[in-house]
């Protein structure tokens, strides 16, 4: 195993190895099941790829609640199987797989009926907590309890005390979700998979019926070439109908978009210990614990306009800001949001017409020879996901390939996190950082803290935060670029950071000083620093007019005004 870096000359290596000889498997598409796939390939000893039209992570993976949960509601739809599944996956992420990245948090459930409504819903959580622990990995969270009003309000003052006879709570985690897929592809990497980001897949190769690779296009450095494999998994979520057309077969499945949005707000606006979980007339609704920060949400409304720029409307803000208001004593406002976001669901059309209703199962099919396309789930079982879609390749490939070890395979910077966590009041001594801080890098980076550390004893100018940001160093931004395969300032502001939703400026402030800092590691002149800037302003822009139009189409049209940046 290496050190897996993502840097500008890992990727054009990449691109290099990826062409030069034919593949056991190339995945198609850089959300959490194809980074999860591509993982899974490589770590049963197939030479593997992976290609990513736009950053990894970039679409729904970036974008979702930041929850890893087995899903209460799920219960409540007799799915017992999905939710077995997804608590065994949460359990294997808290313990083995990123305890760096992945966390426990509280939720609260406030009661509004005496009586039955606490044994109905205690039974449900008691059931959940039963199911965590059978499976084996679950004994890490504590069991639910029940609240009196009184307790209720002890943990979250926030509450209208009409608004609950009662509470019971429970422990969920959470992950950075984004951050989660760049270790998935580095953990890849470190076991020799090969990956590019700005990399789309224009076409398929095709020998008679079968698919035998496909062709692509680097949309960073120009250029068109083959990749040949002996099998090609689609993982391109929401994209999947877009990238099956281009073998002009008709798909055995349809994946439905459906849009969730979600609102951010100062921790000082909710005045709560714990998260919260809030049923609507449609699902679910939660506040979530996020740092400084809480994020609310979450929509679930059909959608079908651009698929890579998902928009939030004025309609949508307000269904929060509306539902939430229901139980808090003091309302939020439009001027409490610092950060707005929206992401697609990739859900399995065909099982009901509205979308709140369609199965997070997932399906994986073979069209055609040579190809296997991999559709729907959750974010928690990506990992399943990515299993089934390797295990179904493997039929193709004529020869013996063991099982799937990825159950026990660590993610990049999960190795010795409790012994670094334990350190942290040494490491700060010796870095010179605040141990805040350090547990802040610690939770960002485990056990490749070092590498980020190495960064600031070379440089002790990028020891200091960022003005405008300041839960964020000036070694992260240049970190992000060198290690992380950030290739534009909207990478690093939206996704190796979180400052594009975390501000109340929604990361303008600091577009300038992070771009001189990447322009460093990635080669860019002056014109080029200027260009990145005024792209992101001009996407912030388009992205708060989008959030001021009545509906989806206003407000599809209102983002699109500001274009994807174009490299050359």
């Amino acid at each position: 195993m290496r050190t897996a870096t993502l840097g500008p000359a890992e990727r054009t290596e990449a691109l290099a190895r990826m062409a030069e000889r034919e593949l056991d498997v190339l995945v198609v598409g850089g959300g959490v099941v194809g980074a999860g796939t591509v993982l899974d390939a490589a770590t049963r000893g197939l030479s593997t790829a992976i290609v990513e039209a736009r950053d990894w992570a970039s679409g729904t993976s970036s974008r979702s609640s930041k929850l890893v949960h087995g899903g209460l509601r799920y219960l409540e739809m007799l799915d017992f199987a999905l939710v077995r599944e997804a608590l065994k996956e949460r359990g294997l992420l808290l313990e083995r797989l990123a305890p760096h990245l992945v966390r426990p948090v509280p939720f609260l459930y406030p009661l509004q009926h005496r009586g039955w409504e606490r044994f109905y819903a205690g039974s449900g959580v008691a059931l959940y907590d039963a199911m965590s622990v059978s499976s084996g990995h679950g004994r890490g969270l504590p069991v639910h309890r029940h609240l009196s009003r009184r307790g209720a309000l002890r943990v979250a003052p926030c509450l209208r005390k009409d608004a609950l006879t009662g509470a019971l709570q429970y422990y969920d985690a959470q992950v950075d979700d984004a951050r989660f897929v760049t270790a998935l592809v580095r953990t890849a990497v470190s076991y020799g998979a090969h990956a590019a980001n700005r990399t789309r897949v224009v076409g398929f190769l095709r020998e008679g019926e079968r698919v035998v690779g496909a062709r692509v296009q680097d949309l960073e450095q120009g250029g068109e070439f083959e990749v040949r494999a002996r099998q090609v998994v689609n993982a391109t979520g929401v994209w999947t109908d877009d990238t099956q057309s281009l073998i002009t077969e008709r798909g055995r499945f349809h994946v439905k978009a459906s849009k969730g949005i979600h609102l951010v707000v100062p921790r000082d606006r909710i005045n709560s210990s714990t998260g919260l979980i809030l049923r609507t007339e449609k699902s679910v609704l939660f506040v979530i614990p996020w740092g400084r920060h809480w994020i609310v949400g979450t929509t679930d409304t059909a959608w079908d306009l651009d698929k890579a720029h998902p928009a939030a409307s004025s309609a949508d803000i307000d269904y929060l800001l509306e539902r939430v208001n229901s139980v808090l004593a003091t309302p939020l406002t439009r001027d409490d949001v610092e950060g707005v976001y929206a992401g697609l669901r990739p859900l399995l059309a065909g099982e009901s017409e509205a979308t709140s209703k369609l199965s997070r199962e997932h399906t994986v099919a073979h069209p055609v020879p040579g190809l296997v396309v991999v559709a729907g789930g959750k974010y928690t079982t990506y990992r399943v996901m990515a299993k089934d879609a390797v295990d179904e390749a493997v039929h193709g490939l004529d020869a013996r390939v063991a099982q799937s070890c990825t159950e026990r395979i660590p993610l990049v910077g999960a190795e010795g996190y409790d012994a670094l966590w334990n350190a942290r009041a040494r490491i700060a001594a010796r870095s010179g950082l605040h141990v805040v801080r350090v547990e802040h890098l610690l939770k960002r980076y485990g056990s490749l803290l070092d590498e980020v550390l190495g960064l600031i004893a070379d440089d002790p100018s990028l020891a200091h935060p960022l003005p405008a940001a300041d839960d964020y160093l000036r070694a992260e931004i240049v970190y992000a670029a060198s290690h992380e395969g950030a290739r534009h300032l909207d990478d690093v502001l939206t996704r190796r950071t979180r400052i594009s939703i975390e501000t109340f400026d929604r990361g303008t402030r600091s577009a300038r000083e992070c771009a001189e800092l990447m322009a460093g590691v990635l080669g860019w002149d002056a014109d080029r620093v200027q260009r990145e800037v005024e792209h992101y302003h001009k996407r912030v822009e388009a992205e708060r007019e989008s959030q001021l139009q009545p509906d989806d189409q206003t407000a599809d049209a209102a983002r699109l005004g500001a274009p994807d940046i174009v490299p050359g």
